[in-house]
């Protein structure tokens, strides 16, 4: 696989081919499916999930907004390679384990993503910058139908679609938003909104979901239930819990300005200095201190443009893409070294932010 290439080419989410949103970053939907009378993959014997791989690769390269992508077999990959689409939210960590039939296929814009023989035989999501899930749920289940004419779907009246996993159910979709909550957190009300989104069936997750941690204040808030109502339904019950949820942050923001702005003003201050003349930064302390500069990107201190950079940058900021950078192998405190110089290169022309220029 070609890393240079997949990183440097312009894509959804790192390569300003759509604008990103202030608080929201970008917008996924995915849909979980198996084919009829063949096991799920956690039961399926070595013959079968080769069936399966060879079914759905047939399907995949044949169908045109695939061409162009990259097919690839995870036995064929390195760990290094596994973890740069982990980083850039292409796969799961399941699939990067699934050492025997598991693959995945994306598009030129790394927008239209394909995953097979993970929990599922198949994992169809379609990713976009900013709250877009209308324009999501038109191209997924364009995709989805194209692939159900080839491809004979385990389906049953009563239950929608079968799944590996019971909680996909019905549906087989889940909806989610990578959102940038730091007032919330810096406001400590995050434990607060975490609750009450559960309370409505609402999953709140770190950056690279189930199990991780919510680094640079970048939380995953999806939908839990999928049986028993339409994917439409689904998704306006969640748009209005995400639309309440935004509302919180804009309010915290305002909120901290009022009562905390000296404090706020000395955190983005210190993480421009950081970011702008650092020389070593571990990930987590580096998304953090991105996270306070896209903050001051929102609330109008610099300008919109620097949203973008910022967002590439949250990925850039990975080990596994520091790595690529260097073009070999760095122990944990010549990547830090490596991370710190690379940010100072990309935030060379970053201005100061303007603390008199303020927009809620």
């Amino acid at each position: 696989m070609d890393l240079q290439k997949l990183i440097k080419g312009k894509t959804e989410l790192t390569g300003k081919l759509s604008k990103s949103s202030p608080v929201v970053i970008s917008s996924r939907i995915r849909l979980a499916r198996n084919l009829s009378n063949i096991p799920f993959p956690g039961w399926a014997k070595s013959k079968q999930k080769r069936e399966v791989l060879s079914k759905c690769r047939e399907v995949v390269e044949g169908f045109q907004p695939f061409k162009g992508g990259l097919f690839v077999k995870m036995e064929d990959l390195t760990e290094l390679e596994k973890l740069i689409l982990v980083e850039r939210h292409l796969i799961s960590k399941e699939l990067t384990q699934s050492a025997e039939a598991g693959a995945m296929a994306v598009d030129s814009r790394q927008a239209r993503v394909i995953m097979i023989n993970e929990e599922d035989h198949l994992r169809i999501q379609v990713l976009k910058s900013g709250f877009n899930f209308n324009r999501i749920w038109k191209t997924i289940d364009e995709l989805d139908s194209a692939f159900e004419k080839n491809l004979d779907y385990s389906f049953s009246p009563e239950l929608g679609y079968l799944t590996a996993c019971p909680t996909n159910l019905g549906t087989g979709m889940r909806a989610s938003v990578m959102m940038h909550l730091s007032a919330l957190v810096l406001s400590n009300q995050m434990e607060k909104v975490i609750r009450a989104v559960g309370q409505l069936g609402i999953a709140v997750r770190g950056i690279y979901g189930e199990g991780s941690d919510a680094t640079g204040s970048i939380f995953q808030i999806s939908n839990q239930q999928t049986l028993g109502e339409s994917e439409k339904e689904i998704l306006k019950r969640l748009s209005n819990v995400l639309k309440t949820v935004i509302e919180h942050e804009y309010n915290a923001r305002e909120k901290l300005f009022e009562t905390e702005r000296n404090m706020i003003q000395d955190k983005i201050g210190r993480a421009y200095g950081v970011l702008k003349h650092g020389y070593l930064l571990n990930s987590g302390e580096a998304m953090n201190l991105l996270s306070l500069l896209r903050l001051s990107v929102d609330i109008g201190m610099l300008e919109t443009d620097w949203r973008d950079i910022i967002d590439r940058l949250f990925i850039e900021n990975q080990p596994a893409h520091i790595q690529v950078m260097a073009e070999r192998e760095l122990e944990p405190s010549e990547r830090d070294a490596k991370r710190a110089e690379h940010l100072r290169r990309s935030l060379i022309e970053l201005p100061e932010p303007d603390f008199n220029k303020l927009t809620f």
